[in-house]
């Protein structure tokens, strides 16, 4: 996945809500009607990075469940696509 120009997306919309630390995970933006656009990551790109990073298969789902996919940070709040 190529690793998307943080200082781009910020120049697009400044208050697009990013993670830290997982640029290269960024599948795209998501354009609701009505409402703001949003941030979207790759859920399987989240999870192998967290593997890199030193976590167990387990740990990352854990981690990933309830610091990320868990975590609202209000109407801007990410998203994440996984294909089955």
């Amino acid at each position: 996945m190529t690793k998307i120009n943080r200082e781009l997306l910020e120049e697009l919309d400044p208050d697009l809500l990013l993670m830290d630390g997982f640029d290269d995970c960024i599948a795209g933006i998501v354009e609701r009607y009505g409402e703001e656009d949003i941030i979207c990551y790759d859920r399987d790109a989240v999870w192998d990075k967290l593997g890199k990073m030193g976590m167990s298969c387990e740990d990352a789902v854990e981690f990933y469940c309830f610091n990320q996919l868990g975590a609202y940070m209000g109407e801007r709040t990410p998203c994440f696509v996984y294909q089955p």
